[in-house]
């Protein structure tokens, strides 16, 4: 009687070190034709013309599913571009070296009059100091009613909501990126939500708006030091069964922050105070 041979165990990738280096250095090579933080920046291979490469601070492309987390100087320039026109950005902002003072979006609203964010509206804290200024705005859909949704929300719609599954939901995401600067969930702010809009209509009712198409760019001048956390993940209120948030670039470069003779500075007394309320502080601090 011939036995039949048990059958032999596929080779693994990662079976020896120079295997485990090989395969990490593909994954690599496959990721950065997609996704990935470029270290140094200036060596982002896709700088817009309008920018030189050496500028760059910060240069990143951020998957659905995905997040990123940075601290940048006062006067730097953010831009985030949703390239092909179905992301969400949830994005929360924190005073980098006292992160206790957050982004406030009711006092954002509430202090400026409007509930639609747009080019000239500045990100306030809770503090009435003037966190960011929204420089450039070519999407026009943005949300400051919803926040992030929780893995609860999630779990009951698709299924699962954790960080590391196939559906992440923004406030998990974005508790990772607490946690890389030992935050907590409990120091996370309410967020708002970059290019999918809402609209509200007489009897309070929220209507979905979607996004303006890819390509869009949005541009935040930081006013203060920030610590900048951002989610790419489907919005609450998104009607589609799927999942859907597609890849977001970041990039970051240096410029000066909003000043006294400044049109922004000038703009509305509401704004002009909150200005000089950060001003004074980062001077304070000098």
């Amino acid at each position: 009687m011939t036995e039949t041979p048990e059958p032999q165990a596929e080779p693994s990738a990662t079976g020896s070190t120079y295997a485990a280096r090989d395969h990490a250095r593909a994954q690599e090579a496959a990721a950065a034709a997609t996704e990935r933080a470029w270290v140094p920046a200036a060596d982002y291979p896709r700088t817009p013309q309008y920018l030189d490469p050496e500028q760059l601070l910060w240069a990143e492309t951020v998957g659905g599913g995905g997040y990123a987390h940075q601290v940048i100087a006062p006067g730097t320039v953010l831009e985030i571009t949703d390239l092909h026109g179905d992301a969400c950005v949830h994005l929360a902002l924190a005073w980098a070296t006292a992160p206790w003072e957050r982004l406030c979006v009711p006092d954002t609203v509430k202090v400026q009059w409007n509930a639609y964010l747009g080019q000239g509206s500045l990100l306030l804290s809770d503090q009435g100091r003037a966190l960011a200024s929204l420089v450039l705005d070519e999407s026009g859909r943005h949300d400051a009613f919803c926040g992030a949704p929780s893995a609860a929300q999630h779990k009951e719609r698709y299924g699962d909501g954790t960080p590391w599954g196939p559906t992440p939901a923004a406030r998990e995401l974005l508790k990772l990126a607490a946690a890389k600067h030992d935050l907590t969930a409990r120091d996370l702010p309410q967020t708002i939500a970059l290019f999918k809009g809402l609209k509200a209509d007489g009897e309070g009712r929220l209507h979905w708006l979607g996004g303006a198409g890819p390509g869009r760019r949005v541009r935040l001048l930081a006013e203060a030091p920030l610590l900048v956390m951002l989610a790419n993940a489907p919005h609450a209120l998104d009607p589609r069964e799927d999942y859907t948030a597609t890849p977001v670039r970041v990039l970051a470069w240096r410029e000066r922050p909003t000043g006294p003779g400044d049109a922004r500075w000038d703009a509305t007394p509401e704004g002009r105070r909150a200005l000089a309320n950060t001003a004074a502080r980062i001077g304070a601090a000098a």
